[in-house]
């Protein structure tokens, strides 16, 4: 596969020049969304495949598939530096797809309800508001002159007790009128967490950057743009899932 970016060209003998950073930094981050654009797609293809299958959407949706899903997903997020910067760049490319692909088919049932019922017009206002949204935030982490990167710690934690609270609502919440407040109010607090996660992320994908510039490390720019394709990847469809999420609920209330 072509590489991500390419750097600029430099006269043998002299140190980089802040041109050089900047343009060197524009084409690691236009690699970077174009990554992250691709797995999008290929989301979208292995959701598409799944519509047309009954078959694997009552797997996913109704046994225990959803789960092993589920927890595949989590640990892959949970160890993906070590698997982009330890393994080959082989291991970095097969994990960044194998996580797009398992995406697309945790969504599939949802997708699949909202098609069923008429309203794939939701599906993609959702898109447009999730890439809206998604465009906004990272200009800001891009931009921003705010060190943000001690706000990691917060951020894990706060994920983590949305996670936690999305298990109790749905194993321990059972009254439907309840069960839909409490989905709604979670699914507004993960966008407002994932929209400041994507800012979080842009800038540090563009620290990766700034240090693998200065250390002149060629492999390690290459596996940080597939590794910030996969972290821009992630909050995307978190934020495309649970806007879906609330515009469903707003639309099927009583």
């Amino acid at each position: 596969m072509a590489e991500a970016y390419s750097r600029p060209a430099i006269s043998r003998g002299t140190a980089r020049t802040a041109g050089d950073i900047d343009q060197g930094l524009r084409s690691f981050m236009i690699g970077t969304y174009n990554y992250m654009a691709l797995g999008v797609a290929g989301t979208a293809v292995v959701v598409l495949a799944l519509l047309n299958s009954p078959d694997a959407l009552a797997a996913i949706a109704s046994g225990p598939l959803k789960w092993v899903l589920f927890a595949a997903v989590l640990g892959l997020g949970f160890f993906a530096h070590k698997l982009f910067y330890s393994g080959s760049a082989v291991v970095a490319h097969g994990a960044y797809w194998l996580y797009c692909a398992m995406w697309g088919a945790m969504m599939a049932p949802m997708i699949y309800m909202f098609v069923s019922k008429g309203l794939i017009g939701l599906v993609g206002q959702a898109f447009f508001i999730s890439a809206a949204t998604f465009a906004a935030t990272s200009v800001i982490g891009y931009t921003t002159k705010k060190d943000m990167t001690g706000w990691g710690g917060f951020l894990s934690m706060a994920s983590i007790g949305l996670i936690v609270a999305m298990l109790v609502s749905f194993f321990f919440i059972t009254d439907p009128g309840t069960s839909k407040m409490v989905s709604f109010g979670i699914s507004a607090v993960v966008v407002l967490l994932f929209s400041v996660i994507t800012a979080w992320e842009t800038q540090n994908i563009k620290n990766m950057y700034l240090a693998g510039a200065s250390n002149g490390g060629e492999e390690f720019l290459n596996r940080s743009s597939i590794f910030g394709a996969f972290m821009l990847y992630g909050s995307f469809i978190t934020l495309f899932v649970h806007i879906l999420n609330m515009l469903g609920i707003m639309n099927t209330e009583e």
